[in-house]
């Protein structure tokens, strides 16, 4: 192998830096140990040869804490007394990009002392531009759907987990329902409702932290631990009358939901 075979070789095994002005000979026995290092003799070399120590790095200085958008939400949320304090605390929060998008607040409607709390997904645009839940197509089905079993607005709350319209009536993200959830659970905490009914799945997966599918959920009461009560609250998901317009098949599931918190309320002395 001539020098420039050896050489290209050397590169293509990664050898990049020479140590030597020469070759090397790793298989040739090993010289005698020589005497140690005179004193003088390490100043000198050290005097020569470039140290390879780097020099000391300044401290870093520590980061100021970030306040997340969800920590803001928390912080405003919790700092709410009464719904009122609450509703303001929602209209200064200016993280969530839905609140530019969207024409009006969508806070709640009904009758928060009625102990039944009904919590839906996000405004659609009929809502929107009314700036009160559940006033389209859907609500006007939910309202007579409750309505014979002898609920009204003045027997029961209706929110939302999301305040704003979504663009496009477009599901939430991920992040647009962590911003809001605290909201909404501060909204529960405050109202103290002795049963919640929790339409759709999105409301009910984050409500109940629970991937599993609405089918699977509904009809069921379970008990549920909200930050700020004292004792745990009984919350039934129901299909969301959203999905009841489009699939009038599952107005039987949704009839047999309704006449289960019917008897529930009736078993409680209310409504």
């Amino acid at each position: 192998m001539n020098d420039m075979n050896a050489l290209r070789l050397q590169i293509e095994w990664g050898a990049d830096e020479a140590l030597a002005t020469a070759p090397v000979d790793r298989l040739a026995p090993r010289a005698p140990a020589t005497a140690p290092a005179r004193p003088e003799d390490v100043a000198t070399a050290l005097a020569i040869v470039p140290s390879r120590v780097a020099a000391p790095v300044a401290p870093v200085p520590l980061a100021m804490p970030v306040t997340t958008p969800v920590a803001r939400a928390q912080m405003l949320a919790a700092a709410a007394m009464s719904s009122d304090e609450l509703q303001r605390a929602i209209e200064d929060f200016g993280d969530c990009p839905l609140s530019a998008t969207a024409t009006n607040l969508v806070f709640a409607d009904g009758n928060p002392a009625s102990g039944l709390m009904l919590v839906g997904e996000g405004p659609g645009a009929e809502e929107d531009r009314a700036g009160r839940p559940f006033v389209g197509a859907s609500g006007q089905l939910l309202d007579r759907m409750l309505a014979s079993v002898g609920l009204d607005r003045s027997r029961y709350l209706i929110t939302n987990l999301i305040p704003w319209r979504p663009p496009g009536n477009r599901n939430p993200t991920d992040s647009e329902v962590m911003m809001c959830l605290p909201f909404l659970l501060r909204h529960i905490a405050l109202v103290r409702p002795r049963r919640l009914v929790l339409l759709g799945a999105i409301a009910s997966r984050s409500v109940l932290n629970d991937n599993t599918g609405i089918r699977k959920l509904r009809g069921k009461w379970i008990s549920v631990t909200i930050p700020g009560c004292d004792s745990p609250i009984l919350t039934l998901p129901m299909l969301h009358p959203a999905y009841l317009l489009r699939n009038p098949g599952a107005k039987r599931d949704a009839w047999a939901d309704i006449i289960a918190l019917r008897r529930a309320l009736d078993a409680d002395g209310s409504g």
